[in-house]
């Protein structure tokens, strides 16, 4: 492996968990989110966005806490979500599915380093399947904790709303992977090198890229709220 990209992985990385840590601290200091999920959702896109997650929690997030919100409606004023721009709302509404997914692939890739799952024979095959079923899961959960009480929907309802997005984030992520394992390098990465990881990260930008337009749609078909 080149010596500049192990490099660039390990300065990738070290940012996305600084910044991770920063707006962890910053909620447990009293900047708690007015929707619980919140609090797991910024951290865990900043892992893999590092300062531009960062950025956007300081922009977005510090006006979604607990004490804004009551302010703001103690006032008689719309929630801060209602004025925010289509685009702005849609790349909130992606973090959902970005947050579960980044957590199901750590839960996954770390498994299998102890465990490994093969499936046709191969480990890569078997660490995909239960990559992606982690990945689905906590994304559908993360976006049904906030479409669910944002619209009053059922569980199934919530359920299926979540689907729609969380989909085309998996399409982006997992179709980078696969690009960057069998194009790029032409083997299976090690999961314990930050090369691995710094992949992650720019398979969780590409995820980003093909559900933002699907959040965006989903808002505008009033399938997703504005938050």
């Amino acid at each position: 492996m080149a010596p500049w990209l192990v490099a660039l992985s390990w300065a990738s990385v070290g940012l996305g968990i600084a910044s991770a840590l920063a707006i962890a601290l910053d909620i447990l200091a009293g900047r708690r989110q007015h929707m619980w999920i919140m609090n797991l959702v910024w951290p865990l896109t900043a892992l893999d966005s590092g300062l531009l997650g960062l950025w956007f929690y300081a922009r977005v997030g510090r006006a979604m806490t607990h004490r804004a919100m009551q302010a703001a409606k103690r006032r008689g004023e719309p929630p801060a979500g209602r004025n925010r721009s289509l685009p702005a709302a849609a790349a909130l509404g992606a973090t959902h599915c970005g947050s579960g997914c980044a957590l199901g692939d750590l839960v996954a890739e770390w498994f299998v380093v102890a465990v490994p799952v093969t499936l046709l024979g191969m480990k890569i095959f078997g660490t995909w399947v239960l990559d992606y079923v982690l990945a689905f899961a906590f994304g559908i959960a993360f976006q049904s904790f906030t479409i669910r009480p944002m619209r009053n929907l059922s569980t199934g309802e919530g359920v299926k709303a979540a689907l729609r997005a969380d989909a085309a984030w998996q399409m982006g992520t997992y179709g980078w992977m696969a690009g960057a394992t069998f194009a790029i390098f032409r083997h299976e990465l090690d999961k314990t090198a930050p090369v691995f990881w710094f992949m992650m990260q720019i398979g969780m930008l590409a995820g980003f890229l093909t559900s933002w337009p699907v959040n965006a749609w989903l808002l505008e078909k009033g399938w997703k709220e504005r938050m």
